[in-house]
């Protein structure tokens, strides 16, 4: 459905040192773009990070969730802990989402500058 996401970023580095280290845990690895970001890419689509490129500063969506896609429980767990490690603040601990159908086992944080991530195991819709 979608090419690619991207999110905005006021600090290229800090940025960079956190979605390595959550994305990491997912088993992806990010590439370098030549203007200083970096994106994560498979199966056709991409996720980036980047500074915008209207020169304004970045902001969040207020409302936006970018959610990615976990094996295992291990996964999300050390995607949560690697977010809160490296600059970001929980918004949902590891668990089970008891109200989600097929109550997958995910994770909510937020990173360095406000954007809002999840991963999930389990899911089918």
């Amino acid at each position: 459905m979608f090419t690619h996401v991207m999110v905005g970023s006021n600090d290229l580095e800090r940025s960079k040192t956190f979605y390595m280290a959550t994305l990491g845990a997912l088993g992806l690895e990010g590439m370098q773009t030549p203007n200083g970001g970096v994106f994560f890419s498979q199966g056709g689509m991409a996720f980036g990070v980047g500074t915008p490129a209207n020169g304004e500063p970045a902001c969040f969506a207020n409302g936006g969730t970018i959610g990615f896609q976990a094996t295992t429980k291990e996964q999300i767990d050390a995607f949560h802990a690697a977010g809160l490690a490296n600059g970001g603040t929980d918004e949902g601990l590891p668990g089970v989402r008891e109200g989600a159908p097929g109550q997958p086992y995910g994770a909510y944080l937020r990173d360095p500058d406000g954007n809002k991530i999840c991963a999930f195991a389990g899911v089918q819709l």
